[in-house]
């Protein structure tokens, strides 16, 4: 549906509030091949911090068994 159609339907979208002080307009549309890049960048975020954790956890084990000294 356009706006006029929501309009029309009395489906007012947010931005259109008047007690809202600050709003943000509607993100674009990304292509399918952005979005894709954009996945890929949070698995690898999620990969890298899991891998750290995994090391940590490893150092924390490593330290409470007393061979840090």
């Amino acid at each position: 549906m356009n706006d006029k159609e929501l309009f029309e339907n009395n489906c007012l979208p947010l931005f259109w509030l008047e007690d809202e002080e600050e709003f943000e307009a509607p993100q674009k549309r990304k292509d399918l091949q952005t979005l894709l890049a954009e996945l890929e960048e949070i698995k690898n975020r999620i990969d890298d911090l899991s891998a750290k954790e995994w090391h940590l956890a490893k150092l924390m084990k490593f330290h409470q068994a007393g061979f840090s000294r």
